[in-house]
């Protein structure tokens, strides 16, 4: 089965390729076999690309996907406001069902604005069917997914045989793998982040951890001082951390995910974006949570840049689109699969409307995208060659069904933890 996108402005982000003022992307079985000025492929199902911006699907490396039923009514919560909302007022009610419904539209949402992979970090694994409900709803989401289980958020309890179950339920190589979230020794022991590290590295895991500092902590300088520091560790937020930190990171080959619209309004301090890549590293992009922020790439690229450049000038438009795709790849140990336009590569591919008003003309597509993009450009996504959303439409999917129950789903939690959703409660920590 062969599928011949043609006459697009073909953006890459294969350093080797570069970028077509219009070009041709030929898919067979899934995977892209080639990209030129002019494919002649009389046998394929074409998809015409004219006024279509034709690139790799976003990449997010941070997002818990299980609180999507609160969208919008942390806006106005700082992170500690946040964390007894949703940790300890609205989580202990929530059921699998639960998990299952918000995860559903939470992954939905990001691959209807884009995000073909999305690591779902999940800190709500109050029983063995909790954490099967989140891998159900990823499974039933045509899209890459990165399950990163967070398992014993908030305890000390050993967690290595629910590890092992879920692993061999989660094989590498399918549209759904698995990574492991560590604790970090703030909320454990140091002790408890290196036998967490040594259970990631017998089941070839890569891991990921929030971490950040209030400039007298020296989280990463504790890790290197234990020899806890991996090339498979993705470091999450970082705010605060010291500039020889980040270098330790850089050295050690970690990887850093920033979420900079919620480390702004939740009060962690500026994004590390610059000093990050002035240490080497190359922080990639992620929401976080949509109770408190929008779920798009889009809001997240125009916040990472608009801060760097108001803070020092730097960046560029084509930087943000490598931070939003084949770094996050790379973090998340796919940049083989995804994460640019390559021959040989699985086919997760976008089409980005240049014909709205609020966009057109285009004359720099990555300039275009940065500063005005939104998720309703995002005309066509494609998942391993596999159609998912067209003419702006998810395909086969019955939203109105999803928004009901997600409706139900919120009330039942709120009622049951005694919270009225109507505007005036603000948790008080």
């Amino acid at each position: 089965m062969r599928t011949l996108i043609t006459g697009g402005i073909v953006l890459t982000m294969d350093k080797d390729l570069g970028s077509f003022e219009r070009g041709d992307v030929l898919i067979a079985n899934g995977i892209i076999v080639e990209i030129a000025a002019k494919i002649d492929a009389p046998d394929a199902e074409v998809i015409d690309a004219n006024d279509r911006i034709v690139m790799p699907g976003f990449v997010d490396t941070h997002r818990h996907a299980w609180q999507t039923a609160f969208r919008g009514v942390g806006a106005d919560w700082t992170f500690p406001q946040w964390s007894l909302a949703m940790h300890r007022t609205f989580k202990p009610h929530y059921q699998p069902e639960d998990v299952y419904l918000g995860t559903l539209a939470g992954r939905l949402e990001a691959l209807h604005s884009g995000v073909t992979t999305m690591l779902d970090w999940f800190h709500c694994a109050t029983s063995p069917e909790h954490a099967d409900a989140a891998v159900a709803a990823l499974r039933d989401i045509p899209a890459r997914s990165v399950f990163c289980y967070g398992a014993g958020w908030g305890s000390m309890e050993a967690v290595d045989a629910e590890v092992r179950r879920l692993r061999e339920s989660l094989p590498d190589g399918g549209l759904v793998s698995m990574s492991l979230g560590l604790r970090g020794a703030d909320d454990t022991s140091i002790e408890t982040v290196a036998q967490e590290l040594a259970l990631a590295d017998e089941l070839q895991l890569r891991t990921s951890v929030h971490i950040a500092s209030d400039g007298i902590q020296r989280p990463v300088a504790d890790l290197a001082d234990h020899d806890l520091l991996r090339s498979t560790t993705t470091f999450v937020h970082a705010n605060g951390i010291a500039d020889d930190e980040l270098r330790m990171l850089a050295d050690a080959g970690s990887t850093v995910s920033i979420s900079p619209d919620v480390e702004l309004r939740m009060g962690f301090g500026w994004p590390m974006t610059g000093r990050m890549l002035a240490a080497g590293l190359r922080p990639t992009l992620s929401i976080d949570d949509v109770p408190s922020v929008g779920g798009d790439m889009f809001s997240t690229m125009r916040t990472t840049f608009v801060v760097q450049r108001g803070l020092d000038g730097s960046l560029n438009s084509s930087d943000l689109l490598e931070l939003a795709t084949i770094d996050g790849a790379h973090a998340l140990g796919l940049e083989a699969t995804t994460g640019s336009l390559t021959p040989g590569k699985a086919a997760d591919i976008i089409l980005l409307r240049t014909d709205d008003p609020t966009v057109f003309p285009v004359t720099d597509p990555a300039g275009t995208i940065v500063a005005s993009g939104h998720p309703g450009l995002v005309d066509t996504v494609l998942i391993g060659g596999r159609t998912v959303k067209r003419d702006g439409n998810l395909v086969d999917f019955n939203l109105a069904d999803l928004k009901s129950k997600l409706v139900q789903s919120r009330d039942r939690i709120a009622a049951a933890a005694g919270v009225l959703l109507d505007g005036s409660w603000a948790p008080n920590p």
